[in-house]
């Protein structure tokens, strides 16, 4: 057997004048002998190290600046160290806190790789606080403000620190200049202490996140008793107040949750008990993330959205190829054309029943039916190519507030439903009985074979108008704006649509100049010789249209929602977060600005 041989990681300068130590002529070099890696429930990393030269090991740790201080000697602490990670944090800055300390002269390279993590992460000495500036994207700010304005809410939901992520939600636009911040501070029960939520407002911040404070870099939380207008707050959450209230105060978790914009410092854990609280208020949840700590969240949400092709795109069902969120807007403008386009369908193959359904009834009344061509060519090639055609309507290129209807059983889908069919009635009936205005008209003795009856007028002129009414009902529930494209740029859906309709008038006006329309279709030869006739039912044909097309413009309106809402007698909304939303619009004494509620469990 091979001998295996382990080689540490080597760090060094990339200097010349760095690499070698002046002192001893001997190559500045550091080995990592073993590494603890990142863990968000842990919010830190350590390694152990050895400097070439050296004779002992070292342990160095990065994490959150509140828990590596937790891990550090307190004399090593500044004093002022809350000051200045609230002034760096409140400027929207990422801080990570650095701390080191010497291991034992004894401990050896097989020791090493054998020590609990709990013996070296203690009694640190604090290095001092590494300051970074993450920019926001330049696409960020307009594609918030542009899911503002579509009534689309956005929340954060991230590992840093709670500061730094309501000044970057202020910088973004998540939070209106204006608007106030109410810090939701829970502290869980302790021995005779019960668990606590103190609400503190902090100071007024302008968009940029700096603080307008008559110290520079003082950044204070105020408490204050005026009471705050309901439409101008957002809550900022940190992930162990976020436990607390999910342990101790579940009552209060739909209010802080429709109200919060921040949640920060969220394990992963967390981050998915965050999605499940939102869809249990009736939220359709979209997210968006680019880490492993991001992968449970995504999968939870209706729609995950991974913003790299990392661990967290295995778990989302949709990758953006884009690492920035402009793809959030444009798949929610195709699932909303998607969803338009399958009711579409629906409603399409719907109508098309019920159409063929009436023909067939008015044709049974005196023994006739559609022939077998007849049949073929509604079903074939109207019917199978229009459906084909008529989802290639693409998404519309702005986002609107309004929302498409969520079910097919929604008021507004089964009143259009029922509308269009009895439109549909009514033009094949007009039609039919108009026939029997005509002198020339000779209405059809049918013998016992209803196959020998189908070549007749009345066969013909249901027929014609069933088919024009196929086309037309495809074409009024392909509608464009606000979800889907117009009509017009489905080009080969246009051209099919337009091709049938002059085929179908053909049949109608002009059948002798193709002889075998009468034997191949069965259709009676209205034109030329009863023109009169034949422009009257192409009026039918048109008034059909007009009433077709009338009432789905209708259906689109919001008066009509208005008209339907008293008659359907509902009391409440059935979306838990608009009830939620209406309760604390009617308590302008919540949140209890300056005070403490506690709950009624001791530890």
């Amino acid at each position: 057997m091979m001998p295996t041989i382990v080689m540490p990681t080597i760090v060094k300068p990339t200097t010349a004048d760095t690499y070698i130590n002046s002192d001893s002529q001997t190559p500045y070099e550091i080995g990592i002998v073993r590494q603890f890696p990142f863990s968000s429930s842990l919010q830190r990393m350590s390694v152990i190290t050895r400097t070439l030269g050296a004779p002992n090991m070292d342990v160095y740790m990065k994490g959150a600046p509140e828990m590596v201080v937790s891990m550090c000697n307190k004399t090593t602490v500044p004093s002022k160290f809350h000051e200045e990670l609230h002034a760096y944090t409140e400027k929207g800055l990422r801080v990570i806190g650095l701390a080191w300390r010497p291991l034992d002269l004894k401990l050896s390279w097989h020791h090493a790789h054998k020590i609990s993590r709990s013996e070296v992460e203690n009694d640190l000495q604090f290095l001092g606080l590494l300051i970074l500036q993450n920019m926001l994207k330049p696409e960020t700010t307009p594609i918030i403000h542009l899911l503002r304005e579509a009534d689309i809410r956005t929340v954060m939901v991230t590992g840093d620190n709670v500061l730094t992520a309501t000044s970057v939600a202020r910088d973004c636009g998540m939070i209106e200049p204006k608007s106030r911040i109410i810090h939701v501070c829970a502290s869980p029960p302790s021995e005779n202490v019960q668990a606590c939520i103190e609400w503190t407002e902090s100071d007024a911040t302008t968009a940029e996140g700096y603080t307008q404070n008559s110290k520079a870099d003082s950044i204070q939380l105020k408490t204050f008793t005026e009471d705050i207008p309901c439409s101008k707050y957002n809550f900022a959450v940190t992930g162990k107040s976020f436990a607390v209230i999910k342990n101790h105060f579940q009552d209060l978790m739909p209010k802080i949750v429709q109200r919060g914009t921040v949640f920060a410092r969220m394990s992963p854990d967390q981050k998915v008990q965050l999605v499940e609280e939102l869809q249990a208020l009736g939220y359709s949840v979209g997210m968006c993330g680019d880490g492993a700590n991001d992968c449970g969240a995504l999968k939870a949400a209706h729609a995950g959205i991974s913003l790299s092709e990392a661990e967290a795109s295995v778990a989302s069902p949709f990758t953006s190829q884009i690492a920035n969120i402009s793809c959030v807007p444009k798949l929610i403008r195709e699932g909303r054309a998607s969803l338009v386009t399958s009711f579409g369908v629906f409603k399409y193959m719907a109508l098309y029943s019920i159409i063929q359904f009436i023909s067939v009834m008015i044709l049974y009344w005196i023994n006739s039916n559609l022939g077998d061509f007849q049949f073929l060519y509604v079903d074939l090639v109207i019917t199978t190519t229009v459906a084909i055609l008529m989802g290639y309507n693409g998404a519309y290129t702005h986002l609107v507030k309004k929302r498409p209807p969520g079910s097919l059983v929604s008021p507004i889908i089964l009143i259009s439903i029922i509308l269009q069919i009895l439109v549909q009635i009514i033009g094949q009936t007009t039609a039919y009985f108009l026939l029997f205005t005509q002198d020339w008209f000779e209405p059809l003795h049918p013998s016992q074979d209803a196959d020998e009856n189908i070549l007749c007028p009345e066969n013909t002129v249901i027929f014609i108008v069933s088919s024009f009414q196929y086309i037309i009902v495809a074409a009024a529930f392909s509608r464009g704006p606000p979800y889907r494209t117009p009509i017009w740029q489905n080009v080969w859906f246009l051209i099919s649509l337009i091709v049938l309709c002059m085929y179908t008038a053909f049949m109608l006006f002009y059948p002798n100049y193709l002889s075998f329309l009468e034997s191949f279709f069965q259709v009676y030869q209205l034109g030329p010789d009863h023109m009169k006739f034949c422009w009257i039912i192409f009026t039918v044909i048109i008034v059909n249209a007009t009433l077709t097309f009338a009432i789905e413009w209708l259906m689109g309106k919001a008066f009509i929602k208005t008209f339907i809402k008293p008659c359907r007698k509902k009391n409440a909304s059935k979306n838990i977060y608009k009830r939620i939303e209406k309760e604390i619009m009617n308590d302008p004494d919540w949140p209890p600005i300056g005070q403490v509620t506690t709950s009624n469990c001791v530890s």
